[in-house]
């Protein structure tokens, strides 16, 4: 028999604007903390042992901020915003200082993409000033490594995911388009390897996962859809799950690979079972399109909550913990 679906086991609130983005940083000691960026411009770093802000941080003279990240740990912070400008933030010694920046030129709403390449070394990807165009610099140098324009009319970048495969030279990144395309980018050679049109309207938002080489985005339509990566770095379109309602904010897989979370419009958080895309649960708390989830990445998998924030200007946080998760429904109301 199907268990009910769970219940926030808290939430946070006095963000004090719409919660477009979060992250967790579980791995620097005892404190858990989630970073949280706001329609307003303010960036919450919530200390999930006090429930309660530990700091806030407001340096995109209140624009929206639309993602924020961490480098190695807790001690520095990237935040974007709709100002276009990344900045980088010392937060250590109990300092909250913008120690330097960089200038996009996008006016849209694409998250950037942050992956280390070396210890103390990153490789930051970003939507360009112009329409199409997708510009990878190295931090801290800022070194430009390269910009990538397709050669095909395919509209605003709308969502990309810089990754390391474990088997071949240079990254890869992948990047959703205003027409609905998937494209795939090797970035040591600028060249594009593969092109897949997965919806109909625009890529809202795409996440992948590097171990089982398969990804998943949504649009604004009542689908997801998956895709994979063949031997030949070929996009192949696999299932698609049908939605109740459409409009998908963000994607996340769980660290372990067993679950899939979707902020929806329609005010809901829905979980899937990621291997298969099974549904598992529809979480209602919300009064107005969630805006981002993300997993927890503490070390005990009985502490890997998932966040969800909201225009409401509030985040709920899950405990989805279950050894049976990936084969046991949560829930029996539609997905």
């Amino acid at each position: 028999m199907s268990r009910p679906p769970p219940s926030p086991i808290f939430t946070l609130r006095g963000a004090g604007g719409p919660l477009n983005t979060l992250h967790f940083s579980c791995r620097g000691g005892d404190t858990p903390l989630l970073f949280s960026g706001s329609g307003k411009g303010a960036v919450h770093i919530w200390n999930l042992n006090t429930r309660r802000p530990e700091k806030i941080v407001e340096g995109h003279s209140g624009s929206s901020v639309i993602w924020v990240s961490t480098l190695q740990s807790t001690d520095t912070l990237i935040s974007q915003g709709r100002d276009m400008q990344v900045c980088l933030w010392d937060l250590s010694e109990g300092r909250s200082e913008v120690v330097d920046s960089v200038w996009t030129g996008s006016v849209g709403f694409c998250q950037c993409s942050l992956l280390e390449t070396s210890p103390g070394t990153f490789l930051l990807a970003f939507a360009g000033q112009q329409t199409e165009e997708i510009k990878i610099i190295e931090l801290p140098c800022k070194i430009s490594v390269c910009t990538l324009v397709p050669d095909a009319k395919l509209g605003m970048v709308m969502c990309i995911k810089l990754w390391q495969p474990v088997s071949g030279p240079g990254p890869l990144l992948l990047a959703g388009y205003e027409d609905g395309s998937l494209l795939l980018w090797d970035v040591s050679q600028r060249s594009k390897l593969s092109h897949a049109k997965a919806h109909p309207e625009p890529v809202m938002c795409l996440t992948w996962d590097t171990d089982r080489l398969k990804g998943v985005s949504g649009s604004s339509e009542k689908k997801l859809a998956s895709w994979m990566m063949d031997t030949h770095k070929n996009l192949q379109l696999q299932d698609c799950v049908t939605l109740v309602n459409p409009g998908v904010s963000q994607l996340c897989i769980r660290e372990d690979g067993k679950l899939l979370a979707s902020a929806g419009w329609d005010h809901r958080v829905r979980v899937f079972g990621w291997k298969k895309l099974r549904p598992l649960a529809v979480l209602q708390y919300h009064t107005d399109m969630v805006l981002s989830v993300a997993f927890c990445d503490h070390q005990d998998p009985r502490q890997r909550l998932l966040a969800a924030g909201s225009k409401d200007q509030r985040i709920s946080l899950w405990s989805l913990y279950n050894e049976g998760a990936s084969a046991e429904p949560l829930s029996s109301g539609r997905i």
